[in-house]
């Protein structure tokens, strides 16, 4: 049980295939609000890299320990009073459900929209492991979000800054929600 003058904390997926603005709108959210970001892939294992760099992608035995990974990350902040921002795909309910079992609570932003979209951002960014050819891949594996895991769904052809004002603004987030100090 927390105490009576600690804040309960709170942490925010942004999830979505590959080029959908992950890592953009989650920075945004961390820089509108002070909550702790990270980067889903900085906890990939270099094999893992260099194997979807390779245009192959990783299969559920491979992403388990990963999605364990960044729940326990998760849950090492909230333990520390520190609310967190992580971007990452969390494609599958059963990926999601693994990332809840991490802090008290995870609330889930998903960056989704037209494939033509996103194949258009992910021709325009540089030096990301992650090919284009791969989205196909990403969006086979994409499983929408059921009404049961209540999770914000924003539409990705929106620019970066709506979607961060949209995220902060729907979710209730504000400057200093995290109860660091």
């Amino acid at each position: 049980m927390t105490g009576e003058g600690v804040s309960p904390t709170r942490h925010v997926v942004v999830m979505g295939v590959s080029g959908a603005g992950k890592t953009t709108v989650a920075l945004g959210i961390a820089a509108a609000t002070g909550l702790t970001f990270a980067e889903a892939d900085e906890f990939h294992t270099p094999q893992h890299v260099a194997q979807m760099r390779a245009g192959v992608p990783l299969d559920d035995a491979a992403r388990l320990p990963w999605l364990r990974e960044l729940a326990g990350w998760m849950a090492a902040r909230a333990a520390e009073g520190v609310s967190t921002v992580l971007a990452c795909s969390a494609l599958r309910r059963s990926y999601r459900d693994v990332l809840r079992q991490g802090p008290p609570s995870v609330e889930f932003v998903h960056l989704d929209g037209a494939a033509e979209v996103i194949r258009e951002r992910m021709a325009g960014r540089a030096g990301h492991y992650m090919p284009a050819s791969l989205l196909e891949s990403q969006l086979a594996t994409l499983e929408r979000p059921h009404p049961d895991e209540s999770v914000l769904v924003l539409d990705v052809s929106l620019t970066p800054d709506a979607l961060v004002s949209a995220a902060v603004r729907r979710l209730g987030l504000s400057k200093g929600v995290t109860a660091n100090g």
